[in-house]
């Protein structure tokens, strides 16, 4: 095990350094500096080696955390690496854009701050990258069987990446120009750069991976030309349907969904030209809703040099504490101070937004907003309480409804549940022979650490479909059942 009185010589959790506010939002480059190499042995070495790791039920990926602690607190980084790509394809972008449920699985979090598993993540990755160990893993035996995965998120790249590896003849259709969907175009440059994608697709190319850029499946290629030339296809295409807010004013220019903000802003930042770009330079900006994509707009903002940031938010103000209702180990909800909350900006919580006020020309102007009040278990404005904030640019953060299934339904016919995700049974596929779910486009809206998991359980299932058995570890089920990839 790491350290056995770790956790008591160190007792201090230290997390990476980031860069002063003033020098990062000068620039769109990381926002965290590499962590010394004594600081993280000696937080690895906090980790107490629990006879029953909790920190393993946090994280979908049933990462051996407890394992490549105990490596990293011996200076033992390559085998640390094996350890952690055993469980997680893609460590470099979980330890950069996970929320870490691991952590607040913790045994140590009971009653000390908890091991810094995420940091200690990313850095064993970093530097097997640095050192070239990241090397691609080429298939001993192909089975001349194919198979076509559809987005290239997380989840598609993580059901390539497995299935390629079994032998099989993967090619990855994406219709952005670049592949990589949301870790491309939608996460900042400040957050994760694309540098860490762009090495990991290269691996996935030497591996064998086929990558089909530009191509809208549904349009230039149909849904059931796709399932008649492959032997299996994995639907991949995220919950890329945004939330909208249907209130007076909302036709106004200058109110946005938040991901038309970010991709744009993606695009530029890779040279790519972007007409009538959506800048927030000399604007005051406001941003409706609280979670990551909202922090995402308010540190881009900040580096448009927007001349204020508000966002609001409809409901209470999470506790800094766990509540009653969200015990140790459940991932709880609270308040949070992320890296761009630090560089600027005002939180307002209890806030319904009533109308889009324009300035009788079709632009924004300002925001008429209430108080939030709760009635019949329904948040709804209160009366009396309306007031106006000026706003040049408003941006909605408010999630997301499901993924794109129209054309989908239309040519396969398959079927969706109840909350308009695509409906797969216990071994992640449709009632389509042959099309199988993966990632948010069947679960909805959720975390990258779920999309990976659900990628490489699928693959598994897929795996088997083909060939009656698997190797390949699946690490989740799509519902509370089990998944043990019977053959089908």
């Amino acid at each position: 095990m790491a350290d056995p009185r770790g956790f008591l010589k160190t007792r201090d959790r230290q997390t990476q350094p980031r860069r002063p506010v003033p020098v990062r939002i000068m620039d769109w480059n990381e926002v965290y500096e590499r962590q010394e190499k004594g600081v993280l042995q000696a937080q690895a070495g906090r980790c107490m080696d629990c006879g029953v790791p909790f920190c393993h039920q946090g994280c979908p990926l049933g990462n051996l955390i407890p394992e490549w602690n105990d490596l990293t607190w011996r200076d033992r980084p390559r085998e640390a690496i094996e350890r952690l790509h055993a469980t997680n394809n893609f460590p470099e972008f979980t330890g950069r854009l996970c929320p870490a449920p691991c952590e607040a699985s913790c045994v140590l979090g009971i009653n000390q701050p908890a091991v810094t598993i995420k940091q200690i993540e990313v850095s064993i990755i970093d530097e097997a990258f640095d050192q070239d160990w990241v090397e691609p893993v080429i298939p001993t035996r192909v089975t001349h069987q194919t198979v076509a995965v559809v987005g290239s998120g997380p989840a598609g790249l993580a059901v390539a990446q497995q299935l390629t590896r079994a032998g099989h003849t993967v090619a990855v259709y994406e219709r952005d120009d670049e592949i990589g969907g949301l870790l491309r175009y939608g996460i900042p440059d400040f957050k994760m750069e694309k540098v860490h994608l762009q090495r990991r697709l290269a691996q996935m190319e030497a591996e064998g991976t086929r990558f089909r850029p530009g191509v809208t499946i549904g349009e230039d290629i149909s849904f059931g030309a796709l399932r008649r030339r492959y032997d299996a296809v994995v639907l991949a295409t995220g919950a890329t349907v945004p939330r909208d807010l249907d209130i007076p004013g909302r036709e106004l220019d200058g109110v946005h969904f938040a991901m038309d903000y970010l991709v744009q802003q993606n695009r530029a930042g890779a040279g790519q030209r972007v007409d009538d770009q959506i800048d927030a330079a000399g604007k005051h900006v406001i941003v409706l809703g609280g979670g990551d994509t909202g922090a995402d707009c308010i540190g881009t903002a900040h580096r448009q040099q927007a001349a204020s940031v508000t966002t609001l938010a409809i409901g209470k103000r999470p506790p800094e504490e766990r509540g009653e209702h969200q015990p140790w180990p459940m991932f709880p909800t609270l308040f949070e101070v992320a890296s761009a909350h630090e560089e600027g900006g005002e939180r307002n919580y209890l806030a319904s937004t009533v109308e889009f006020v324009g300035d009788g020309e079709g632009k924004v102007r300002a925001l008429r907003v209430a108080e939030t009040e709760y009635r019949d278990g329904r948040r709804v404005p209160k009366p009396g309480t309306e007031r106006e904030i000026p706003a040049d640019l408003v941006l909605l953060a408010l999630g997301f409804t499901g993924p794109e299934t129209q054309t989908l339904t239309a040519q396969l016919e398959t079927d969706l549940d109840e909350r308009n995700n695509i409906a797969r049974d216990g071994y992640y596929m449709t009632n389509v022979d042959g099309v199988f779910a993966a990632g948010d486009a069947g679960r909805g809206q959720s975390l990258i650490v779920w999309a990976i998991a659900e990628g490489r359980a699928c693959a598994a299932a897929v795996d088997t479909y083909l060939r009656g058995s698997t190797r390949l570890p699946a690490p989740v089920a799509p519902s509370d059942r089990p998944i043990d990839l019977l053959p089908f």
